[in-house]
């Protein structure tokens, strides 16, 4: 039976920096996901411009990118890692998502008839 000699500070700091990179990891595969759905969409409707019918679900994907975008620097940042540029070359997060990070979405106006 072998028995963990080091102090329990060290092994708590172990545990925590251990979570602190499986969680940066999901971020990461979040924000992948979220750029996945996002370009898989302008790829399936590639126009000019997209139709006005289909502008609030492509609102929608670029919130949802944005929002896993703020997710996954605020989790860099709490790891010690302060330079974002990295993420946005490396994921080549588009500049509107970029815009929307951090935001929150502004509710829904009721339509009316």
């Amino acid at each position: 039976m072998s028995r963990d000699l080091r102090p329990p500070v060290d092994i708590l700091h172990y545990e925590i920096v251990q979570e602190q990179a499986s969680a940066l990891g999901r971020m990461g595969r979040t924000l992948e996901q979220a750029l996945t759905r996002l370009r898989e969409f302008d790829a399936a409707h590639a126009l000019p411009e997209v139709p006005a019918a289909m502008q609030p679900a492509r609102r929608k994907l670029v919130v949802e990118a944005g929002q896993a975008l703020w997710m996954f620097v605020v989790q860099r940042e709490s790891s010690g890692l302060r330079d974002s540029r990295h993420i946005m070359r490396t994921y080549n997060v588009p500049s509107e998502v970029q815009r929307c990070m951090g935001l929150a979405p502004a509710p829904l106006k009721p339509t009316s008839k």
